[in-house]
């Protein structure tokens, strides 16, 4: 496909270069004198195509990795550290301190987002501000949570004093498709609720938290945020052979989940936070509303070009419907504009895994081998950074498309005469996270939605499948996920119920009351957060 060049805003060029020397360990910006990596943008900032050098990280070794560690551990100091037995209210303070000063480095996480994902202008002042929100969202349930556990209760003459404390060193791996929000999604709550961490941002979209790092630094103790730039195998697998991590938070791929849990000698200390990959299916049926079904499929399947674990990567279409809606959803498609993300109107950018279009284009190959085509004019066009979404249809059950999780611009539509055979599909997948469901007949959705919430997490009803709004539960079965990371979830997901005991005697009783009266204790407050 033909890219044409358009002249870049001044707003939005690359003007300075971030070379990222310094990393966060023990509460310093530690000054990297090794060797770098050079960040690159798939995006070219010239008439003939190149990609743009937007700046440099750290390429830590292990040895920084364990000292990353040793500080996270130090900090939590078998539960004994400033942090994790800090009141309620000293960690929602550092926690607002952090993000009022988050909140001043909007206009360059968003160009960075940009550039260096190729996610669109709306998209990521979308995603900054959604993180801004969840921060605010996570304090503020962390307060009702605290109030709700601001009391005692009696029961068989015990009084017990119930809380959520935290869990301990958190490895943190963020993804690259939101390197901010959901990166945040992990980090926010896991640091709120008293562990301390050690968090390497993906390898695209790591120059972004540059503009950050300084706030981490003064918001919180030392030690308790530690921040590392470099290849995650050479990192994580000397950290997890220590044993000393407890909570292993990650979003990304059950395999390389698979292949870092696996280095813990202690497995069954290990808590698992884990978003990873999807199959999620669009189910279209024959009273469906085609305007809409279309309308959502589309930004189901391609927003943000098919990047996203919540998108829809398979359609199922009934057999009676299947050529109309064929022939309406590739036209819709192919009048989707192409170009960079601060253009106005873009809803397809650039993709920022130089190897990406390659791989499409095998699953692509494979299928019309196996009988697919390309059914939309513009499917499979190829340039130095893209290739456009192609749909492909009928796509075979024994194709790679059909298995694999594409995550990236590519629609394949398989069509059906009997709601058993998506529901047989689904249940055979590895996945389960969520489906989206077309049509109107009561009758007919009822038995539909009672099996297919034991399939998957979330069924959408004539709507895409997505992550938000945050205050609902994000989980899936299978290899989909392991926990849940709602604003109220992610609190429970990242602690552990704790509690106080004691038998109802005046002997405790007078010990407790003075305990509440002289507030010395952090653990028991009734104390009423507003």
């Amino acid at each position: 496909m033909e890219t044409n060049f358009k002249e870049i805003p001044d707003c939005y060029k690359v003007t300075n270069l971030v070379n990222q020397n310094t990393y966060l360990v023990g509460g310093q910006l530690k000054e990297w004198k090794g060797e770098t990596v050079n960040v690159y943008s798939t995006i070219s900032s010239t008439k003939e195509y190149q990609p743009t050098l937007l700046g440099t990280v750290p390429n830590l070794t292990g040895e920084e990795g364990l000292n990353a560690l040793e500080a996270a551990v130090k900090s939590y100091d078998r539960g004994q550290g400033l942090w994790p037995t800090m009141k309620v209210e000293g960690r929602i303070s550092a926690m607002e301190k952090f993000v009022a000063q988050m909140k001043t480095k909007r206009a360059e996480i968003v160009k960075l987002l940009m550039w260096e994902i190729g996610k669109s202008l709306p998209d990521s002042e979308k995603e900054f501000d959604r993180t801004v929100a969840y921060i605010y969202d996570t304090i503020e349930d962390y307060k009702q949570m605290d109030r709700d556990s601001a009391k005692f209760e009696k029961h068989s003459g015990v009084y017990a004093h119930i809380k959520r404390g935290p869990l301990g060193v958190v490895l943190c791996l963020g993804p690259y498709n939101y390197p901010l929000n959901e990166t945040f999604a992990l980090l926010i709550p896991a640091l709120i609720m008293g562990n301390t961490t050690v968090f390497k941002p993906a390898k695209h979209g790591c120059l972004l938290l540059s503009p950050l790092l300084e706030a981490f630094q003064n918001s919180f103790p030392a030690g308790v945020v530690n921040i590392i730039y470099g290849r995650g195998r050479t990192l994580a697998t000397p950290i997890m052979q220590t044993g000393l991590v407890d909570v292993l938070a990650l979003i990304g791929n059950s395999k390389s989940a698979n292949a870092i849990q696996e280095n813990h000698p202690q497995k069954n200390r290990l808590r698992l936070v884990l978003g990873l990959e999807a199959k999620n299916p669009g189910i279209i049926l024959p009273d469906a509303d085609l305007d809409l079904a279309i309308s959502e499929c589309i930004s189901g399947s391609v927003s943000f070009n098919g990047q996203r674990c919540t998108a829809l990567k398979i359609l199922y279409v009934h057999e009676h419907i299947v050529d109309e809606f064929n022939k309406r959803f590739t036209k819709a498609l192919d009048a989707l504009k192409f170009g960079n993300p601060w253009e106005e109107g873009v809803k397809l950018t650039p993709l920022p895994e130089p190897g990406k279009p390659a791989y499409i284009q095998e699953l692509i190959d494979d299928a019309i081998e196996k009988g697919a085509k390309i059914i939309n004019k513009k499917g499979g066009e190829t340039s130095e950074n893209y290739i456009y979404p192609a749909v492909l249809y009928p796509v075979s059950k024994d194709s790679r498309i059909f298995e694999e999780e594409q995550f990236g611009p590519l629609v394949p539509i398989v069509s059906f005469k009997n709601i058993q055979e998506p529901l047989d599909d689904m249940a055979a997948s590895n996945y389960g996270q969520q489906v989206s469901v077309f049509g109107s007949q009561v009758k007919t959705l009822a038995p539909l939605i009672d099996t297919l919430v034991n399939l998957v997490c979330r069924v959408n009803l004539n709507s895409a499948s997505q992550r938000g709004p945050d205050v609902y539960p994000f989980t899936g079965r299978k290899d989909s996920a392991v926990a849940t990371l709602s604003v109220h979830d992610a609190l429970r997901s990242f602690s552990i119920r704790t509690f106080v005991a004691a038998k109802d005697t005046e002997y405790n009783s007078a010990i407790l009351q003075e305990l509440l009266d002289k507030k010395a204790c952090n653990f028991i407050s009734t104390d009423y957060i507003l």
